[in-house]
């Protein structure tokens, strides 16, 4: 016999889980003891949003649930905003909350909330495990469900009794994961003939085509037939911008010329493609485009994306059965002089006579790093910037958020991905994004993470105001004061610094990005 906490903490060992970050809780002591005597680290973060975050963020580079726990009442719903950006940015994670014991659930009590309703709209399944026998099963179900694609986040409540009741029942054994049956020949065929047919086909490249590691089987596509490739945001990295197919994303470029090139296509193959980030009343406003949907499940119903072909199967598959029915030739690269200008645009560095942007710095930050390191951007107008603007050259090397697109994801977020991947990480913020969760540097140097923190700092919620200005002429509301954020890294231990010439900011970038140090480089903006 052993508790259910055990029991639960022996299934999450079963799932490979080696982390769980969370705040600990008087209503989850039994879990957090059952996790000590564990092979899993528990993670105490600052607060529950960073907890969320860095599952949703591990989730996102590794393609594993990541888990993450609270107690009941306020330290559930602090975790919301990262698990509904899991939920839809497409990132598998696992959320266990605390709940006080059942006796008390029937009345009104002490921080008790019906956290499994609180839940219900942002997660893929979610339950209480109202017996010590079902937690097998549960904890089963969670991972499968957030791991199959489309994943998303799942929720376990586990009430304080039930932890602490005995119960002879085990894990039950991992499988390989439900996959989808190979693509239907019928719709494969006809995508091949639509492609085939067309004058200036693109491929529009969304977050599925990362995310489900299809990126292989797209370059094979485009190495034959060349056909271009345009990415939403998270999307970038589905093939390498140096490659002369890649337009960046539909947004990048003087006058959003990958935008411009979508709108000259007469056929779109969308490859994992979301709509929820981004519209597509913005690339089809006239409903005149041919339209193939390569995704895991049928497309969502909106007036401008209609598709004339869906091809509902795992992705890669699916692109590679449409490439096996395309012959050679069929296809051109309609538009091989915008790849040249796009990719000069963004990688030409900034005279020394330039103000300071996000822009500028971003072909800098480029030059330090490796062609495997991670960016995570948070939300703001550099965020936009980084989008459009930063090339990338591998996939799942640039997290954006842009379903959800939730400010204070960068500094936790760079926390996971040190831990996640063998790579250097460069967390990418504005003053406003970093200070929601910078008491995560704390977790970051407890756990002795080396990474970057730049801080893009303009004493403002700046892309609100911009878009204040462009709708009415002014801005309220949006401007901020900042502590001295140099003092501040340092009064963490960690090495600070406030270039404030290209030629400093190159220096300092080139110095910081590719240590094993943990370092804090703030970019006054202009």
């Amino acid at each position: 016999m052993q508790s259910a906490s055990d029991l639960l903490v022996a299934c999450l060992e079963a799932e490979g889980v080696a982390s769980v970050f969370g705040v600990p809780g008087e209503e989850i002591e039994d879990l957090l003891f059952s996790l000590r005597d564990s092979s899993i680290a528990f993670v105490p973060t600052r607060h529950e949003q960073g907890a969320s975050f860095m599952a949703d963020v591990h989730g996102r580079l590794t393609g594993e649930a990541g888990v993450c726990c609270s107690t009941l009442g306020p330290g559930a719903t602090n975790l919301i905003t990262g698990v509904a950006d899991a939920h839809l940015d497409k990132s598998p994670v696992v959320v266990i909350t605390g709940q006080g014991g059942r006796e008390r659930l029937h009345k009104e009590s002490h921080q008790a909330l019906d956290v499994v309703d609180v839940f219900e709209p942002i997660v893929e399944w979610n339950t209480q495990i109202a017996e010590p026998e079902i937690v097998p099963e549960s904890v089963r179900k969670a991972f499968k469900l957030a791991e199959y694609e489309k994943p998303g986040a799942t929720h376990l409540e586990f009430p304080e009794d039930v932890a602490r009741a005995e119960t002879d029942a085990t894990p039950i054994p991992t499988r390989d994961r439900v996959r989808r049956p190979d693509p239907d020949d019928d719709a494969a065929d006809r995508a091949a003939t639509l492609l085939e047919s067309a004058e200036r086909p693109i491929i529009l490249a969304g977050n599925g085509a990362v995310r489900t590691r299809a990126a292989d089987t797209i370059q094979a596509l485009v190495d034959r037939l060349g056909v271009p490739v345009v990415a939403t945001y998270m999307g970038k990295g589905a093939i390498s911008d140096r490659e002369p197919a890649s337009l960046m994303t539909l947004d990048s470029g003087p006058n959003d010329e990958g935008a411009r090139a979508i709108e000259r296509a007469d056929c779109v193959v969308a490859v994992g493609y979301d709509i929820a980030e981004h519209d597509p009343a913005g690339w089809n406003p006239d409903l005149e485009k041919t339209i193939v949907h390569v995704d895991h499940e049928p497309a969502e119903v909106y007036r401008h994306y209609n598709p004339d072909v869906e091809i509902v199967a795992d992705v890669g598959a699916a692109v590679t059965a449409i490439d096996d029915r395309v012959p050679d030739g069929a296809c051109s690269l309609w538009c091989p002089e915008l790849h040249d200008r796009l990719l000069e645009a963004v990688t030409d560095p900034p005279g020394s006579d330039e103000p300071i942007t996000v822009e500028g710095a971003l072909p800098l930050l480029r030059e330090t790093m490796a062609d495997e390191d991670v960016l995570v951007s948070d939300v703001g107008s550099h965020k936009m910037a980084i989008a459009q603007s930063f090339p990338v050259y591998e996939p799942n090397t640039c997290v954006i958020s842009n379903g959800l697109a939730s400010m204070g994801i960068a500094v936790p977020g760079a926390v996971a991905a040190d831990l996640a991947v063998d790579a250097n990480i460069v967390a990418g913020t504005g003053d406003g994004g970093f200070l929601m969760n910078a008491a995560e540097l704390e977790t970051a140097t407890r756990l002795d993470c080396g990474f970057t923190v730049i801080v893009f700092n303009d004493d403002d919620y700046g892309l609100i105001s911009e878009k204040q200005l462009e709708h009415r002429d002014e801005q309220f509301g949006t401007g901020l004061t900042n502590p001295d954020l140099v003092t501040f890294a340092e009064s963490f231990g960690i090495e600070a610094y406030r270039p404030d010439t290209w030629t400093e900011i190159d220096r300092v970038l080139s110095e910081t990005v590719p240590s094993d140090d943990l370092a804090l480089v703030e970019l006054p903006l202009e």
